[in-house]
C-alpha cells in the first residue's frame, strides 16, 4: 500500500461542471481535452493539462487530491473511476475553475498516473446547483503518483453522466490550445 500525502481536500466552486489542473496558461478548449478518448470525465489529451467533469453544474463540490508514493488499492464506493497519464509542466500546478486557484507543489516526477474518483454524479447532475448551506451530492479525489505512460482505462462506470460524457469524448475532435490570461 501507499503513503498519501494530501494536497488538497476542500470545496471547490465549479462552473458548467469543470476544472482543470494546469500548470501554465495555455489551455485547451473543454472538449478537446478530452477529444478522442474512451472516458470523457478526466481529459488529458492536451500535454500538461488535466480536464475535470462534476455532475453539479453550478457551486461547490468536495474535492480532493492525494499524492502516494505508488498505485494506492480504488476504493469500492467510489461510484465513477477513471485513470490516465499525466506528464506534469513542472511541480507548480493549480486546481482552477473559473475564478478559483488553488495552488499546489507536486513532488518531481516525469511521469504521473492520476486517477480520478467521483460519487454522486447523477445526484449533481440532478440537483443542478448547491451553494452554501445547501446539501453536497457529489464529491470527487484526484490520485496522483509516478508511473510510467500507459493507455487510459475506465476501471468503473456506474453513473448515467459519466457515461454520457464518455460517450461525449469519443466523438470530439482536438482543437488549438488558446492562451489564458
Amino acid at each position: 500500500m501507499s503513503g498519501a500525502a494530501v494536497l488538497f481536500d476542500g470545496e471547490i466552486s465549479v462552473h458548467y461542471r469543470f476544472l482543470w489542473l494546469v500548470g501554465g496558461s495555455d489551455w485547451p478548449e473543454l472538449i478537446s481535452a478530452r477529444a478522442g478518448q474512451r472516458n470523457g470525465i478526466l481529459g488529458a489529451a492536451a500535454p500538461g493539462i488535466l480536464s475535470m467533469i462534476t455532475g453539479l453544474h453550478t457551486g461547490r463540490v468536495p474535492f480532493r487530491v492525494d499524492w502516494h508514493d505508488s498505485e494506492p488499492p480504488v476504493d469500492p464506493w467510489w461510484e465513477d473511476v477513471v485513470e490516465v497519464s499525466y506528464q506534469p509542466p513542472g511541480t507548480e500546478v493549480a486546481l482552477c475553475a473559473f475564478e478559483q486557484f488553488v495552488r499546489l507543489t507536486l513532488p518531481r516526477a516525469d511521469s504521473l498516473r492520476v486517477r480520478f474518483c467521483a460519487e454522486g454524479m447523477d445526484e449533481g447532475a440532478e440537483r443542478n446547483s448547491a451553494f452554501d448551506d445547501d446539501p453536497r451530492p457529489d464529491r470527487y479525489l484526484l490520485a496522483l503518483w509516478p508511473a510510467p505512460p500507459a493507455p487510459e482505462v475506465i476501471v468503473r462506470e456506474t453513473s448515467d453522466h459519466a457515461a454520457y460524457w464518455h460517450q461525449v469524448a469519443r466523438g470530439a475532435r482536438r482543437t488549438q490550445a488558446r492562451n489564458r490570461p
